[in-house]
């Protein structure tokens, strides 16, 4: 994909966004709809478009390359917990949780699944449902302790009965096993699946409808943060996986997820584990904003 193509499809989430924050400003979009999409999304959109990325003959250098993925997200997660705990040691206490948890964990869901199918398709649809496994089971463990001090186990329930890591587990089955649906259906999932990504863009823009964004622009630490997220984080990921070694196409997916936004999901734990909810939610609109510059770069960057 040359820079042009790049910068286009970019471009093309970011008039999505618009569309959203316009919306939601003239109250087309209410909140409640945004939430009710919100759920559409996580629900319904999103796996089936995780299933239908499964549709393909089985390939072994598939499912090495995503088991090797699988393996990498785990370790890309606990480096970036390690490495924010000691970029923000100095950062007042609040502020230091929001900050290493949105550093750990990126946008790889509303933003990661549009960016890499994008780029590569179906394939990079299937790559980014099996580096979100880790996601998934990390962020209502490790991602808690952050706000809480311990982990809240009572939460790996969340991660079984998630839509999106049981459409990777159905998925998985009906690759490795080869199992045949008929065309309708396959057709259907797919009809359904791609509507993810403008929705989730329309998600976004209303969401971002949503912050006052005088109180945002005064606070340094959002930049700070969003300048590790968003660039140094994926920059030094890259030069880490290039001297051991991992292949070019691998390594790539993992920096592309890396250099993602702040996830959604900073906001809601925030709010429920009595963190710095207000912070959270200015980090995301920040970290969203700069990412239309900062993606291109990364993906110019990589050659991809």
């Amino acid at each position: 994909m040359n820079n042009v193509d790049i910068n286009t499809a970019v471009l093309i989430l970011f008039f999505i966004i618009i569309v959203g924050y316009i919306a939601r400003k003239t109250n087309i979009i209410t909140r409640e709809l945004n939430k009710g999409l919100s759920g559409l999304l996580v629900n319904v959109t999103l796996p089936l478009l995780i299933i239908s990325s499964f549709n393909r003959a089985y390939d072994s250098k598939l499912m090495e390359n995503g088991t090797k993925i699988l393996i990498y997200s785990f370790l890309i997660h606990i480096f970036l917990f390690l490495l924010g705990q000691v970029l923000y040691i100095r950062n007042e206490e609040s502020k230091k949780k929001v900050l290493i948890f949105y550093t750990t964990f990126s946008n790889t869901g509303f933003m990661g699944f549009p960016i890499l199918g994008s780029i590569y398709g179906d394939t990079g649809v299937f790559y980014a449902a099996i580096f979100n496994i880790a996601f998934n089971l990390l962020v209502w463990t490790l991602g808690v302790s952050i706000f809480t001090g311990e982990r809240d186990l009572k939460s790996i329930r969340k991660v079984i009965v998630n839509p999106s890591f049981i459409a990777v587990i159905i998925g998985i089955i009906i690759f490795r096993f080869s199992i045949p649906l008929p065309e309708s259906i396959w057709g259907a999932l797919e009809l359904v699946g791609d509507t993810t990504t403008p929705l989730s863009m329309i998600i976004i823009g209303a969401m971002l409808a949503e912050m006052k964004v005088h109180e945002i622009f005064t606070d340094l630490s959002i930049y700070y943060g969003a300048f590790i997220r968003l660039l140094a984080a994926p920059i030094i990921l890259y030069f880490i996986m290039s001297v051991l070694g991992v292949e070019e196409q691998v390594r790539n997916i993992c920096i592309i997820l890396v250099a993602m936004p702040a996830a959604v999901t900073t906001a809601i734990i925030a709010e429920k584990y009595e963190g710095n909810a207000l912070y959270a939610s200015q980090s995301i609109f920040i970290t969203n904003l700069i990412c239309l510059l900062t993606i291109p770069l990364i993906i110019s960057f990589l050659g991809v």
